[in-house]
């Protein structure tokens, strides 16, 4: 057994997870005897099996879903400041076991290090919000054009809240969703991605410890295991009010089309084909940091990850230079080893980056370095390959579309206007980004003919953004908003109300109605 593989069995247990040598790890408690499929769980960092966990049947399931309406009993009754009170708790308890569950996190997905600690304390800030929102979930008053009336509107809990997570961010995404719809009285089913459940069997083993100490039903916080499966029952589900769904398009689609069937509430957060134009009055320095951070990062696979890099001509030549010097010092291997860049999720993502060079080329697009899939010792499991920079023109297919692996388009423009557009020349609209010292360019690219992302940044890249902002995009990224700001909204229903404290009846509009 590798050092690796050891050190992390001792701090799966440390999270309240059997490893392979005890069996099997469920994350939920079994209610039947229904026969349910065992997934083994593969590191991509060193190709080791983890563990086994057995994934929710559908009779499971529909207990889950009672045990979760009886809680929303209970926890809607709950005032808010005392809701928040328990997410404070949590938070608290992510503070005491952040390093063993920043390691699970990068050890699972395959992320560096400092990465996975980040994600983890992306949990503890988005608590921290969401406690000084609990005392916030205010609505507006309004004057009524009828005497002896007023006006306000108030917001109350959802109902059950799905929560369906992708491998890449394995445990932040669902704190976004939870902690928000938990503070808003909501209770939630959370469906992670099969490939990185262990993550979120650590996360409800810590939530239920702060259950148990505050004698709270378990059903407030569910978990479920499955495939695609899973998230079908959930969508089809008229229990479920909302289902919260991170991924690709295509599975946003089929999410969108079946909650609009019974009218039940979408939150989507899908695709992003993220570029950074870089002009030539920016700062180099800058830029090239952010660039290699965005295209590189969790080895290309953040929905924010910069994918296309929109250079201006004069700099064109320069940048493709510090490009291609800086890729080359970039060390690829263990994540949990100080390495930068670490492993794709698994070896069909691989297929992906292999697939979309060949099709880069056949296109008419020259790779200007990378294109390699990583061999020999620290590669056993075959997942890691060499970041790569291509020359690439917009128009072409492949690079239309977001390929979750770390390729990076480089493509030449003249003026601003000529970047805007090519910038916004794609179906997805995510994240975006301008390097610039040049305040009319800044504010031209921010403005409404500017970027049509729901992020645009000004001199920072396209990944890394802060919990206080509303995080989402535009177009095919699904149009949701998670995380800060009014984003809490998207968990509550609204509701007018109008209170008579007259001894008439006045109509509105002056209807006048005898009788």
């Amino acid at each position: 057994m590798s050092n690796t593989q050891s050190f992390s069995l001792d701090f799966l247990k440390t999270l309240g997870i059997e490893s392979i040598n005890h069996g099997t790890s469920t994350g939920q408690q079994h209610f039947s005897s229904e026969e349910a499929i065992i997934k083994e769980i593969i590191s991509p960092v060193d190709g080791k099996l983890i563990a086994k966990l057995s994934y929710t049947t559908e009779v499971e399931y529909k207990q889950v879903i009672q045990k979760a309406e009886a809680a929303f009993l209970i926890w809607r009754s709950t005032p808010a400041p005392i809701r928040g009170g328990i997410v404070r708790q949590y938070g608290n308890l992510l503070r005491q076991y952040k390093e063993p569950l920043g390691k699970l996190v990068s050890y699972e997905m395959g992320k560096m290090l400092q990465e996975g600690m980040g994600e983890v304390q992306e949990m503890i800030d988005i608590c921290d919000f969401a406690v000084g929102l609990s005392r916030q979930l205010h609505g507006s008053t309004m004057h009524s054009e009828r005497s002896n009336h007023r006006m306000y509107e108030q917001y109350h809990p959802l109902g059950i809240v799905g929560i369906i997570s992708a491998f890449n961010f394995p445990v932040a995404v669902w704190s976004w969703n939870a902690m928000l719809a938990a503070v808003c009285g909501d209770v939630c089913i959370w469906k992670p991605s099969e490939k990185t459940p262990l993550s979120a069997i650590a996360c409800q083993n810590l939530m239920a410890q702060v259950l148990k100490e505050n004698n709270l039903p378990e059903g407030i916080f569910c978990l479920i295991n499955g495939d695609y499966k899973a998230g079908e029952w959930m969508c089809n589900d008229t229990h479920v009010s909302l289902v919260s769904a991170t991924g690709s398009t295509r599975m946003g689609k089929a999410v969108g089309a079946a909650l609009a069937q019974r009218f039940g509430k979408a939150l989507l957060e899908l695709g992003g084909n993220n570029a950074i134009i870089i002009s030539e009055h920016a700062n180099l320095n800058l830029a090239m940091i952010a660039t290699v951070f965005g295209a590189v990062g969790t080895a290309g696979q953040r929905c924010t990850t910069t994918r296309r890099l929109i250079v201006h001509e004069s700099l064109y030549d320069t940048v493709k230079e510090k490009l291609i010097k800086s890729y080359a010092q970039l060390s690829i291997g263990n994540p949990l080893t100080g390495n930068l860049v670490g492993p794709l999720i698994d070896k069909a993502a691989v297929d992906a980056y292999i697939n979309a060079i060949e099709q880069l080329k056949a296109e008419g697009g020259k790779v200007l370095y990378g294109a390699e899939v990583m061999q020999g010792e620290g590669y056993e499991s075959g997942c890691y390959v060499r970041p790569t920079i291509c020359e690439a023109e917009n128009n072409y297919k492949i690079v239309q579309t977001e390929t979750f692996v770390p390729i990076l388009y480089l493509i030449k423009y003249r003026t601003l206007e000529e970047a805007i557009a090519l910038q916004n020349g794609v179906k997805q609209g995510l994240s975006s980004s301008i390097f610039t010292d040049n305040m009319q360019e800044a504010e031209l690219f921010l403005s409404s003919g500017g970027s049509d992302c729901g992020i645009a940044n000004v001199n920072i890249g396209t990944s890394g953004a802060e919990i206080g902002g509303a995080f989402g995009g535009e177009k095919e990224t699904g149009g949701g908003r998670e995380s800060g700001s009014d984003a809490w909204k998207a968990y509550m229903r609204r509701q007018t109300n109008t209170l008579n404290y007259g001894k008439e009846l006045p109509l509105a509009q002056g209807i006048k109605f005898n009788v």
